[in-house]
């Protein structure tokens, strides 16, 4: 009987953030069409680079990293995120607390897969990164999203997650700096998540790869930091603020209250024994690249590349006759709202498809990220702006005589 649920389970995983429509956008490619890519968060092919100080550290490190590491990864490499988690204000982390990962999805995957049993609940947010709702459904569990809602900057509905909050909830899930929305969390917000998580016996899971690609002055706050009473899970890594994405080195550290968890922490143990261990020449960097900083600080400042460009996409997309977007604070997304009315939009991975084959220009639409109305499309800004420039001409062009077809 669990084999035929796991099997059902399967079937309703989604994953459209490289779905149908990059299917499409791949066949165009194949036949010679030139797409551009507005859809994945990977610096590399837009001409970003990671420090030569960084490269040169791994080269030198190839030789003694042929081996495996401890399946939690390098000593060296766990003690730096002791140390960078104790700057965040997030007490109680020690070596044993911190496992490595092939970035920080397998993490996320390992974690819920730790956790649940059928009929468990997790709170994913919605809009969501899809990982972490596939993980919750892959593991055997069930997703429940709550809003964040676009007209309080896309913060959490504290209401909305009260409502869904049941006996069969387990854990909570926050992604702070938010993808796609861009959006960061105030403390106030977190402290209110945190009393939930407390009252009701919550684990918290904090996705915060994006901590270090803040922008405008503001400061990132771990929810970990503000509570020792619930268990909290936080997952950083080096992939977007570093620009080394294809490296693929994240990590988890477990913090807060772990008395009632020791089945769960073995299963995690397990887990990650049993994949052996993470990328070790990728963990030979954690260490010197917490300490560097002055690279991913140039471009989130005035004058920075994606400073500016986060400035053009946010002024572009509300110059835009049917769309607007709040401005991101954090990360490199922006989620666009289109007037579904002026446009007679009812199915918004169809339009995602019309743009495409009309003007060879990719994006994730809204339900790619769980968020249940057609009126939502996420822009990934990395691409120079002269290339922004010429995808939002093509977009007004596009919606100045777009209605979608009913079928």
């Amino acid at each position: 009987m669990r084999t035929f649920e796991k099997s059902v389970k399967l079937n309703n995983v989604c994953y459209d953030i490289r779905g149908p429509v990059m299917d499409e956008a791949n066949r165009m490619v194949r036949n010679g069409e030139s797409v551009l890519k507005l859809n994945i968060g990977n610096p590399a092919p837009f001409g970003f680079r990671a420090p030569n100080e960084l490269i040169a550290n791994m080269s030198s490190n190839l030789t003694s990293t042929e081996g495996y590491s401890d399946s939690k990864g390098l000593f060296a490499a766990r003690e730096a995120i002791v140390k960078y988690d104790a700057k965040k204000g997030i007490n109680g982390v020690t070596i044993d607390d911190v496992y490595t990962g092939n970035g920080v999805s397998e993490l996320i995957t390992m974690s819920m897969q730790g956790l649940l049993d059928y009929g468990d609940e997790i709170l994913v947010p919605a809009p969501d990164y899809p990982l972490w709702t596939a993980s919750v459904t892959l593991a055997g569990g069930t997703a429940v999203h709550y809003i964040c809602d676009e007209e309080s900057e896309w913060f959490p509905d504290i209401n909305d997650i009260k409502k869904k909050i049941n006996p069969r909830t387990k854990g909570i899930v926050i992604i702070n700096p938010n993808n796609p929305t861009g959006a960061l969390y105030p403390e106030d917000v977190l402290k209110e998540i945190v009393k939930l998580a407390e009252e009701n016996d919550l684990i918290i899971f904090s996705d915060e790869i994006y901590d270090r690609l803040v922008m405008d002055g503001a400061k990132h706050t771990s929810i970990a930091s503000m509570t020792d009473k619930c268990l909290c899970l936080t997952f950083n890594g080096l992939s977007k603020s570093h620009l080394i994405a294809g490296y693929r080195v994240g990590w988890v550290s477990l913090s807060g209250d772990k008395s009632n968890a020791k089945g769960y922490i073995e299963g995690l143990n397990l887990l990650s024994s049993m994949r052996l261990c993470s990328n070790v020449p990728a963990q030979s960097l954690v260490a010197s690249a917490l300490e560097m900083n002055e690279e991913t600080e140039k471009l989130i400042c005035p004058g920075g590349r994606v400073y500016e460009q986060r400035e053009f996409i946010y002024n572009a997309v509300n110059s835009i006759p049917g769309m607007s977007a709040v401005k991101p604070k954090a990360a490199f997304y922006i989620f666009p709202k289109v007037d579904i009315e002026k446009f007679n939009i009812k199915d918004d991975e169809k339009f995602a498809l019309d743009v495409l084959r009309e003007k060879k220009i990719l994006f994730t639409h809204g339900g790619g990220f769980h968020w249940e109305k057609p009126d939502h499309f996420r822009i990934v800004y990395l691409p120079e702006i002269s290339v922004l420039s010429e995808a939002m001409t093509k977009m007004k062009e596009f919606l100045a005589d777009y209605r979608q077809v009913d079928y």
